[in-house]
């Protein structure tokens, strides 16, 4: 399994990180670590997943989600 490590930047609303983390498991995500932090409108999250699954599957989906304003890959998975 590969192990990836994200941060998600996300507009502030009750139902975003229940929706970040079903397409995570959607996809077929194991997540391994999470940290959340959240401001007045923001929440920003590192994530680290495990997946014999390609990332892009995953980032190409959470992208899309409509309170999602930036996901970045880190390289120090």
């Amino acid at each position: 399994m590969k192990t990836y490590q994200l941060a998600i930047q996300a507009n502030k609303r009750p139902e975003t990180l229940e929706r970040l983390l079903r397409v995570m498991r959607h996809r077929g995500f194991e997540i391994s670590e999470l940290q959340s932090k959240t401001t007045e409108n923001v929440i920003a999250l590192d994530v680290k997943v495990k997946s014999q699954r390609d990332i892009a599957l995953l980032t190409h989906q959470l992208v899309k989600l409509p309170d999602v304003m930036e996901v970045r890959e880190e390289t120090n998975a």
